[in-house]
């Protein structure tokens, strides 16, 4: 006889629509007090072939600004993502970063693997968990396709809830294609760049950064009190 499912408390979840790690990411410094630590693990593996030390580097310098340090975990390759020391670390880590880059590598790098499963497990146990640009897309399922604005399968850390990030740079065609395209049952988020959308251990959801944040579900304007679900 199988004993009562244990209770989620997850920790804070802030999906960031990219040029993370300055000017305007005053919400860096509220998750960072939230998580209890003073390091933060930044995985840049949607950077893999994008020069990923350098997002690493990125992290370090703007964290040093609020009194924490950076561990860069270079997660690039499926193998990586397998490699148990590697789970280790993530599964530990209080407050987790998934830098910009590749959705679609970064994707098919971490599905339903054990570095995963390590992130899930910590962001269950109330580790602060952010991903920006490709690394908040992916967090949601389903995801946007970049590569023609349609949806394909997300790793679902939070599901029925889509990211559209750097929302600005977008054009309106393409937005108004994204939306149209978007199940009626999802929650399309569009977030500008150094801007978050942030889960609050609450459940509640607010917005934090210098650009705006757009809710749309069934093709038309929500609050963010329609994520709460």
């Amino acid at each position: 006889m199988s004993g009562p499912v244990p209770e989620r408390h997850p920790g804070p979840l802030a999906l960031v629509g990219g040029r993370e790690w300055g000017d305007g990411c005053t919400f860096d410094a509220r998750l960072l007090a939230e998580s209890g630590a003073n390091e933060v693990l930044v995985l840049p593996t949607a950077a893999a072939y994008e020069h990923p030390q350098r997002a690493v580097d990125r992290a370090s310098a703007w964290f040093a600004t609020l009194g924490a340090e950076v561990r860069g975990l270079m997660v690039l390759s499926r193998a990586d993502a397998e490699d148990e020391d590697n789970a280790r670390v993530v599964r530990s880590a209080r407050f987790v970063y998934l830098a910009d880059g590749s959705p679609m590598h970064v994707r098919s790098v971490l599905k339903q693997s054990k570095v995963w499963h390590a992130l899930d497990q910590a962001w269950e146990d109330g580790a602060v968990v952010a991903g920006s640009g490709a690394g908040a897309m992916i967090l949601g399922d389903p995801m946007i396709d970049p590569r023609g604005g349609a949806f394909t399968i997300g790793l679902a850390l939070i599901e029925l809830i889509a990211v559209l990030p750097a929302a600005s740079t977008w054009s309106s065609e393409r937005v108004r294609r994204t939306i149209s395209l978007a199940p009626a049952e999802v929650a399309l988020v569009a977030v500008d760049e150094a801007t978050a959308v942030i889960r609050e251990r609450s459940g509640e959801w607010t917005a934090e950064g210098v650009g705006s944040v757009e809710v749309h579900i069934g093709g038309g304007r929500a609050d963010l009190d329609a994520l709460r679900r």
